[in-house]
Order: structure tokens, then C-alpha cells, then sequence
């Protein structure tokens, strides 16, 4: 066994100051707790020398010590959360170790700690009740199992935790109600780069939760975790082979049934952790799974009330069908190098490719000639105008890709203690040949026909057509091809390495432990992203050569094409396409940017550590470098003024390299406090600054304009000026943990927020010395606050009589007021208050379980109130999404020792999802999804 930590505490001052004084007469007592099948050992259980009122929090692999006890006869008593507390004697020789190992959970461990939802829960409150700082943990037990088959759908269950769907599946969390962007996530102590070229956060779904063990949400930092956070820090881990007494070999495989989809999607994996020796263990795991899907998506824009008439220029009616596949493997080495020495090797590779079909039919309304209705029904005619229809597809195929290794160790002499790693990590996205998308259209003019929308359900407008031109709209021979956008290249890359060395020193004192500590650690990131789009004309290509079969349920859209006609027809009839050279020209230059961000950091911390009191206190530098390569893109049309002077012949763009680099430093300080005034009650403070550096995709100092040929420009700017968030942080929270397996909770949070970043619109104006008619620009805002609180309560209800005593209950609520200000058409003067992106002020989780011998069942639901999501021009243009409640359901059925089957229902409801503004004082549709329920079915064995 490798001795990683101690804790010296007395409140026997003579004693402890004999020990001292005499260390000949001094001993060391050293041990594992396990639970009493001694399958797994308990991390987080709180051993206490009873007679010396000396406490020790086991590490990972179960391991406490006591240094410097002296010579005796003592009492050992060990507590973890939903076992009794156990005790045994131990006697202390004078010169020399003693081990003690402590199994807990007597005859009933198996069900209390090894496996099920009373293993989940014990675990994560012991986990919570160890930590310095405010946090919450999800576990797995001893076979693999997470209470929900999915690691997104449990983590929707944690306090102050929702996570946003995509497609219907839970892929970034926000923690607090806070924008995802505000987190940070980390596997096995490696930040992980995101694979999208446009953001910080990365999705839970690129890893599989077959290869995870644990998951900590810490919500309060201290000086020698990284700085980059507002929201939380979400640490992942992985399996080791000393998490466990017994080898484990698990297989799992299932079936899940989308009811839209009306298919069978396949997984499985395999999970594996073998100590080798005592000293050396392998461990790791493997998972496929494949999962078709349908979404049926309505869309609308550019929202006008005239004279109490309320109508969109545009609406979309999108039908997706998509098959995602992901393959995750982990492989991890762990060695014991005596007793003072621990060194592991991790490495993860996870691959997650989406094939999306989308079809589209879209009424360009803009340009209608008469516009007529009242109340929610409005008519579009072609008379005096141009109604535009456009049909398409899209066939894109998106490969994403996270890579990471880790090498680090740990050494521990008692006095001294060193935590060391170096560490790489990659992540990529990449498109090449995706149809994105094959465009069909038809103009209406003065043909007499007529669009009328009904949108009495603000979800879903229905549409009917009328007028001389109706069998003209439906045939698809009348629907010629636009364009057909060829993503040649989509290339994102994210790259980090990074080194940390930590170096601790403990002063050991009749009162308590006071521990020095400082450390370094380096990250040099570099971040990318290549586009190379083509445009592709051919007006002899219409949609009755590539016609199919619709499948949309809120509507009738047919006429519609097939799945892979497009990309088909292309490939055999390339010579018959003619290249756009201008818009090709245009957008393979406009995206493109290459971002170096270096961070050094070091950090000097104090800990104090007695019985009941723990204060940790010090200051964090971090220094922050990036080199930043962008393009500056200028369209202008035929007739246009060229930037030198002169007209332009042809419509014309000019690409220009742009370059720049800048830094910037922060000093971080942090003050944590825990105090247990009794083994039940835990009281914790937090105190701390810290901060969110932008999104990488925004920083190029590049601008991206058309200029028409009268003269008028309207673009994209980035902005290499962006200011990080900065934060000063204040938490406190009360936990009170009952007898069993239970624990009610109270947190309260206070967060100010100086140089939130917004995307504006700005109108008539000049920008890096650019003029401009209309321009989107991201800034950094004045300042905001949160403040907000949270509750929790979990309980094993085993007091009361069978068969109620089974059952098992969790809920959590959280409240956040998140309010900033921001510019009114860009102008820093006129300011208006908004809540903040992403940011729902209401959610709240409850489960309800079952859980006695064989049979296992757990009901869930989650829910979070609207939000912010983009700004508009104006307050009533403001993209807001609504309110989400999901009821999920999961069964299992333990037919023996080897083999479980289990049950998942997912969003049973059918919840959906609707994002709308409030034009003319009433709900009105950006966007609406629904995906309805899916089922999973499937076995586990374990060997």
C-alpha cells in the first residue's frame, strides 16, 4: 500500500506533545478501509484514533495514515455515509509501523456500498463531506453502473446542475443556471480542448460513460486548481485498478428504440480492472454505440408588427434524420513504488461521428407583394411582389475526436508531499465533402398565388397554399438548383500540452497541522480552424431528379429530395457543374484563424487542519500570452468602390492576412473554510477570484463585409481586444448529513462579473478604422451579478419497515438572479438590463427510487426555466428559450450475481423544445424540435 496523505489532529495536546517530544516512542498506523465484501475500496471514509481525537480521510485507493502515534493501546473508528460507524483496537508499537484495515458495512455491504443506487449515493455524499471546498460527486459502483444508463441524464440530477440537449441529447452542462462556456472540464487532471471551432465548452457526448468513473463538480476553487472558471470545475476520472480489492470484467450490451426514428440503435461495451500484483494494475475499457434518431424542426425570422399584424420574413420546416456512432477507449497503468511513491499512465481516445440529413422548405417572405390577416392568421401574395420557395438538403458527415495522455505520480514521505504530471491532449472536428446543402427554388410573381399561415399555435405555424400557381408549388420539376454548397474542408484542431509540479511541506503542532504549499503549472495551447467551401451552379438540375419521400409528422412539406441524390448527381455530373468563384472565394477565407494561448501559473497556498476546523488560504498568478492570425475578407460588388480607388468590374474579393498578440496577467487570491463542529454537521465558506478567457473562434482581428454597389457595408468583426471575464466569487454552504444514507443541504452563491462578453449589432459606424452601415461586433459588457441559493436532500428511506424500506428520494432546487447591462445598437450610453446568455433562474431536480434485493427502479425529473440565448436589436427581439421539464425512467432486474438486465425510458413526455421572442407582446417562434421518447433495453454481465 502507498501512504499518500495524513492528517495530525489532536485535541490531546500532552499526549500529541509526547509523541513529539519522544518520536523513539512514536509509531505509525496505516491502513485501508474497505467495504466488509472487501470488493472495493471506500474512498472519502473518516477514520478517527479515537483516543487522541486524531482524524484521517482515506485517499483513492482506500489508504489512511497516522504518523508519529505514540507507543499504546488505541481505538480505531471509521464513519462512512449509510454504514454504521466501526471500530477495532490497534496497538501502537514504539518504533515502528502498525496496519489496520477496516471493513465497514457488515453483512448488508453488498447492497449498501458495493452496488446499486444506495452505492451511488453513499459514495457521492462521502465524497462531498471529505472535499475542502463546496462540490458535488457522481460515482459509479463497483460494476460499473451510474443511476442513469446515460452520464448527461445523471448529471441532471446533481444540485445546481441542468444540462442543454441537442437533438434531444443532453450534451453541455450549466452549472448554477450559468452559460456552459462558464465552466471548465478536465479527465484525469488534463483540461480537454474542444472540437468545435467556435467554443471553450466540451460536449458530454463525444465520451462514452462506460469508460468513467467518477465526476466531480466543484463550484468553489482553492489556489492550486486552475482559475478558468465561474460557473464550476467539472473534474472527470477515469477507472483505476486500486479503486477495487477484486478484479472486475464487465460486458454490457443494449438496444435503444427512438419512437420517431422507428429503429433499433445498437451499444455495447467492455470494462476491466486487474491488479497484476500489489503493486501494479491495469485497468480500462471500450465502448460502441450507434444511435439513430429523427427530429421534426419548424424555424421563423425577421418578426414585424405592423399595426398590430404580426408576421416572420421567413419560415423554415426542417426535417432531420441523423445517426451519430461513437467509439470510446481508455487505458490506464498504475505502479506503487514503495511506500512513499505512486506513478500512473492514462490515455483516452474517443471518436463520434454524425451523419445528418436535413430537408428543408423554406417561404422567403421578405419581398411579398400583399400581406393581409388579422389576429394569428396572415396571408402572403405574390400580386405586386415575389414570393421565393426553396427545397434542400443537406448530407453532412462530421467526424469528431478527443485524444489525451497523461503521465504523473505522487510522493508522499509524511513530512514532504509531491504531485507531478505532464500531460497532452487533442481534439478535432472535421468535414470533407458534406452537401451543406443542395438549394432548390422557385419565384412566384404576380402568378396569383397564396401563402397563409395560421399561427394559433405559436410552435408550430401551418401553412396552406391557394391561387392559379398551386400545382406549379408542388411540382418539383418547377424547383431549380440554386446552388450546391460543397464543404470541401472543414478542418477544426485543438491542441494543449501542459506540466505541473506541486510541492507541499507539513508542520505537525499540538493543535493541528499546518501545511505550506506551492506549485507551477504551464499550458500551451494552439487552436485552429481551416474552411474551404464551394459553390457549385447547374440550372439544368431540378428536384424531381433527386425527388423522395417525406417523413415530417407536423405537416405535409412534399414535395422534398432524397437523402443522398444531391451529392449523387453531383459526383456523376461534375462536368455539367460551374464554380462560383466569388462566393467560394468568400467564405473559405472568412473563418479562418490560427490562435496560440499560452498560461503560465504558480500558486502559494497555507492549510491548517485540526479536528474540526480546515482553512486553506493563498494567492494564484496566472499569465496568459496569445498570437492571434486572422483574415480581413472584403466583398465588394460589381459597381462598388475598390478600397484603392476605382470601380469594380466584376463582384470582387479581397483577402488581406491580419496578425496580432497581446498579453495579460492576474493575481487570484482564494480563502476556503471548512468546519465540522460535529461527525453530522459540515459548514464551508469560499472566498475567491477568478476568470473565463473568450471564445478563441472571436478573437482574430479579422472583418468579414459585403459592399453592394451602392455603397453599403455589412459584416462580421472580430475582436482581438476582448477582455476575459473576471470574477470575484462568494459561497457558503451548511450540510447536515442524517444517521443513514442521507444528507439535506443549503448553499448561497454571490458572483461579480466584469467584462461579460455579448455579440452586438451596431448600426452607421466605424470600427478598427473600417466604416461600416451594419456590422455585428462582440464586446465585453460593463459588469453583472449573480447571486442565487440551493437545495438538496437525498435519503435511503432503510428505517422504515419492509418493503418501504427501499425506497430512496433526491431533490434539488436552485435560484439564480444573473443580470447585466448591455449596449443599446451598440452605443456604451444607452444600455439596457438583460438576464445573462444561457442563464435559467429556475431549476429543480427530483428522483424517486426503488431499490431491495433483486429489483431496482428509479423515476426522475428535471427542470429549468427559460432563458436568454441571443440577443436581439431590441429587448422584444431577444431569442429566448423556454421552460423544460423531462420525466425519465429507468428499471433493473438483477437475475443473479452475474447477470443484470435493465430498462430506460427516456423523456417519457415527450418535451420539447421551443425558443421564441416577444414581438408585439406575445410568443412567437425562432424555433421549435420535437423528438419524442426513446426506449433502452439491455444486459450486463459481469465475470
Amino acid at each position: 500500500m502507498k501512504i499518500r496523505k495524513r492528517c495530525l489532529v489532536s485535541s490531546a495536546g500532552a499526549a500529541l506533545a509526547a509523541s513529539i517530544a519522544t518520536p523513539a516512542l512514536a509509531g505509525d498506523v496505516v491502513g485501508t478501509v474497505l467495504d466488509a465484501s472487501e470488493t472495493i475500496t471506500l474512498q472519502a471514509a473518516q477514520v478517527r484514533i479515537v483516543e487522541l481525537d486524531r482524524v484521517a480521510t482515506t485517499e483513492r485507493d482506500g489508504s489512511f495514515l497516522f504518523a508519529d502515534v505514540p507507543a499504546g493501546e488505541y481505538t480505531l473508528e471509521a464513519t462512512y455515509v449509510g454504514a454504521p460507524a466501526v471500530r477495532r483496537t490497534v496497538v501502537v508499537p514504539a518504533d515502528r509501523f502498525v496496519r489496520a484495515d477496516i471493513l465497514v458495512g457488515g453483512d448488508n455491504s453488498r447492497e449498501i456500498l458495493v452496488l446499486g443506487q444506495s452505492a451511488n449515493l453513499a459514495s457521492a455524499l462521502s465524497r462531498k463531506r471529505a472535499n475542502d471546498g463546496i462540490s458535488d460527486v457522481l460515482t459509479r459502483d463497483a460494476i460499473g453502473q451510474f443511476p442513469d444508463q446515460n452520464v448527461a441524464e445523471s448529471m441532471r440530477r446533481m444540485p445546481g446542475v441542468n444540462v442543454l440537449n441537442d437533438q434531444g441529447e443532453g450534451r453541455f452542462v450549466s452549472v448554477r443556471g450559468l452559460d456552459p462556456e462558464l465552466n471548465a472540464t478536465s479527465l484525469n487532471g488534463v483540461r480537454l480542448p474542444a472540437p468545435e471551432s467556435d467554443v471553450r465548452s466540451v460536449a458530454l457526448d463525444v465520451i462514452s460513460s462506460d469508460i468513467i468513473e467518477s465526476i466531480e463538480i466543484k463550484k468553489s476553487l482553492t489556489p492550486d486548481m486552475d482559475a478558468d472558471t465561474i460557473g464550476a470545475s467539472i473534474e472527470i476520472e477515469t477507472t483505476s485498478a486500486f479503486d477495487r480489492r477484486r478484479n472486475l470484467l464487465t460486458a454490457k450490451a443494449e438496444g435503444s428504440y427512438n419512437d420517431l426514428a422507428d429503429h433499433v440503435s445498437p451499444k455495447s461495451s467492455v470494462d476491466f480492472a486487474a491488479r497484476i500484483s500489489d503493486n501494479f494494475g491495469i485497468s480500462g475499457g471500450a465502448s460502441y454505440y450507434q444511435r439513430k434518431f429523427e427530429t421534426d424542426n419548424v424555424e421563423a425570422d425577421g418578426w414585424s408588427d405592423d399595426d398590430g399584424l404580426i408576421f416572420p420574413e421567413e419560415v423554415n420546416y426542417r426535417d432531420y434524420n441523423v445517426e451519430r456512432e461513437r467509439i470510446s477507449a481508455n487505458l490506464n497503468f498504475d505502479v506503487r513504488l514503495g511506500d512513499s511513491t505512486a506513478l500512473y499512465l492514462r490515455g483516452l481516445y474517443s471518436q463520434f461521428e454524425d451523419q445528418e440529413y436535413r430537408r428543408e422548405v423554406s417561404f422567403k417572405l421578405e419581398d411579398a407583394g400583399e400581406i393581409d390577416g388579422g389576429g394569428t392568421t396572415v396571408e402572403f401574395s405574390d400580386a405586386g411582389g415575389e414570393l421565393a420557395l426553396q427545397r434542400s438538403i443537406k448530407d453532412r458527415f462530421e467526424t469528431q475526436k478527443i485524444r489525451s495522455v497523461v503521465f504523473g505520480g505522487e510522493t508522499d514521505t509524511g513530512t514532504w508531499k509531491a504531485d507531478y504530471s505532464v500531460s497532452w491532449a487533442k481534439s478535432s472536428e472535421r468535414e470533407d465533402g458534406s452537401v451543406d446543402p443542395a438549394n432548390f427554388e422557385q419565384a412566384f410573381e404576380d402568378t396569383g398565388l397564396v401563402a397563409g399561415f395560421d399561427f394559433s399555435d405559436p410552435r408550430v405555424p401551418l401553412y396552406a397554399i391557394s391561387g392559379a400557381a398551386t400545382d406549379d408549388f408542388f411540382d418539383p420539376a418547377g424547383y431549380a438548383l440554386d446552388d450546391i454548397t460543397i464543404t470541401a474542408l472543414s478542418d477544426s484542431m485543438d491542441e494543449e500540452y501542459a506540466a505541473r509540479f506541486d510541492l507541499g511541506r507539513a508542520f505537525v503542532s499540538g493543535a493541528g497541522t499546518f501545511t505550506v504549499q506551492a506549485g507551477f503549472k504551464g499550458r500551451w495551447r494552439d487552436k485552429s480552424y481551416d474552411m474551404e467551401a464551394e459553390y457549385w451552379e447547374n440550372d439544368a438540375f431540378t428536384m424531381a431528379d433527386v425527388l423522395g419521400t417525406q417523413d415530417y409528422r407536423l405537416t405535409d412539406i412534399s414535395p422534398v429530395p432524397n437523402f443522398t441524390g444531391a451529392r449523387d448527381y453531383f459526383h456523376a455530373n461534375r462536368d455539367a457543374f460551374d464554380l462560383n468563384a466569388v462566393d467560394t472565394a468568400f467564405d473559405s477565407a472568412v473563418e479562418d484563424y490560427a490562435i496560440s494561448e499560452d498560461v503560465m501559473a504558480g500558486y502559494l497556498l497555507g492549510r491548517w487542519d485540526s479536528a474540526a476546523l480546515r482553512v486553506i488560504g493563498g494567492v494564484r498568478y496566472e499569465h496568459t500570452k496569445n498570437d492571434i492570425v486572422g483574415n480581413d475578407v472584403l466583398l465588394v460588388e460589381e459597381g462598388g468602390q475598390l478600397p484603392g480607388g476605382g470601380e469594380a468590374e466584376d463582384d470582387t474579393v479581397l483577402v488581406t492576412p491580419t496578425a496580432s498578440e497581446r498579453d495579460y496577467d492576474h493575481w487570484l487570491p482564494s480563502l476556503t473554510v471548512r468546519y465540522q463542529p460535529q461527525a453530522d454537521l459540515v459548514l464551508r465558506a469560499a472566498a475567491y477570484r477568478s476568470l473565463v478567457r473568450p471564445k478563441l473562434s472571436k478573437l482574430p482581428p479579422r472583418f468579414v463585409v459585403e459592399e453592394n454597389d451602392e455603397g453599403e457595408r455589412e459584416g462580421e468583426f472580430g475582436n482581438p481586444d476582448l477582455l476575459p471575464y473576471e470574477a470575484w466569487n462568494f459561497d457558503a454552504s451548511a450540510e447536515y448529513y442524517f444517521s443513514g444514507n442521507g444528507a439535506i443541504t443549503a448553499a448561497v452563491f454571490y458572483k461579480d462579473i466584469k467584462n461579460f462578453i455579448v455579440d452586438t449589432v451596431r448600426e452607421d459606424g466605424e470600427y478598427r478604422g473600417i466604416a461600416f452601415d451594419e456590422a455585428e461586433i462582440p464586446i465585453n459588457g460593463p459588469s453583472a451579478e449573480v447571486f442565487g441559493a440551493e437545495f438538496s436532500i437525498a435519503q435511503k428511506f432503510d428505517m422504515l419497515p419492509s418493503p418501504f424500506d427501499g425506497l430512496i428520494a433526491q431533490a434539488n432546487y436552485t435560484y439564480t438572479d444573473a443580470t447585466g447591462r448591455v449596449p443599446i445598437d451598440g452605443d456604451p450610453d444607452d444600455l439596457r438590463e438583460i438576464m445573462l446568455p444561457t442563464t435559467s433562474k429556475h431549476t429543480a431536480n427530483i428522483a424517486l427510487g426503488y431499490e431491495k434485493g433483486p429489483v431496482s427502479l428509479r423515476l426522475a425529473g428535471t427542470y429549468r426555466d427559460k432563458y436568454l440565448d441571443e440577443l436581439g436589436d431590441e429587448a422584444a427581439e431577444d431569442r429566448l428559450v423556454d421552460d423544460h421539464f423531462q420525466l425519465d425512467l429507468s428499471a433493473k432486474y438483477r437475475v443473479n450475481d452475474n447477470i443484470q438486465l435493465f430498462y430506460e425510458w427516456v423523456n417519457i413526455n415527450n418535451a420539447k423544445y421551443f425558443a421564441y421572442n416577444t414581438v408585439g407582446a406575445r410568443k412567437n417562434l425562432y424555433q421549435f424540435e420535437e423528438y419524442s421518447w426513446t426506449m433502452k433495453l439491455g444486459a450486463r454481465v459481469t465475470f
